[in-house]
């Protein structure tokens, strides 16, 4: 059985990167500036923690642009191993990223709300290096692109990772009570959490052992 990659998000210090490598995090997530949601910090402290993940762990910085020459400029500071492009990037903006960052990987979020989020996805998949399957909703006034704590139609992410011919990973409100249940469905490459290993805001060693634990029920 392979084994489910985890990515570990909302990291606000370098003691939380720490934590979550400690407990086996595969990546860690670092939160740069969103219209909405929680876990964000500045890009300066993103570099500084960027910096102390050792490899091969890897390091997402979690981006709200949208436009590649934005992109290009927030990574030069950030200095991450991977971009996670949290809002939709326009096809021809996704072609010129990947022109001018050849060696950093790309990772687009798809937020599953309908059926059109699959056209998406596969829209997408062949210019990118993974997908990450989450809960919000970029539709809305105010969008959500992202750490909203709920759950999404896992049917869809399954339609979507059979489909796409990428690695995924599946992110929305995951915890320990229910990941199992979520990798079953899916069968993703990893899974992304954030607020169900968190108390009062910050990482908690003890669901994050819990969450280990449950995943290797799976």
């Amino acid at each position: 059985m392979t084994r489910v990659r985890v990515k570990v998000c909302c990291i606000a210090d370098r003691d939380e990167a720490a934590l979550a490598i400690a407990a086996g995090a595969d990546a860690v997530g670092l939160v740069s500036a969103m219209p909405s949601g929680p876990g964000v910090i500045g890009d300066v402290l993103i570099a500084d923690i960027a910096r102390s993940v050792p490899p091969p762990v890897a390091s997402f910085l979690l981006t709200s642009r949208v436009d590649a020459a934005s992109i290009v400029a927030q990574h030069a500071t950030c200095a991450t191993t991977v971009l996670q492009l949290c809002d939709h990037v326009p096809l021809a903006e996704l072609r010129q990223l990947r022109a001018q960052l050849p060696a950093v990987k790309l990772v687009q979020v798809i937020h599953v709300i309908d059926a059109q989020s699959v056209d998406e996805a596969l829209a997408v998949a062949p210019l990118v290096d993974a997908l990450l399957l989450d809960s919000g909703n970029q539709r809305r006034a105010v969008k959500e692109l992202g750490g909203t704590g709920r759950t999404h139609d896992w049917r869809l992410s399954r339609r979507i990772r059979e489909r796409c011919g990428l690695p995924l990973f599946l992110a929305g409100g995951l915890t320990p009570a229910n990941v199992a249940e979520a990798v079953a469905t899916v069968e993703p490459f990893g899974v992304d959490l954030c607020n169900g290993v968190r108390s009062d805001g910050r990482l908690d060693a003890a669901k994050l052992r819990a969450f280990f634990a449950a995943l290797a029920l799976h």
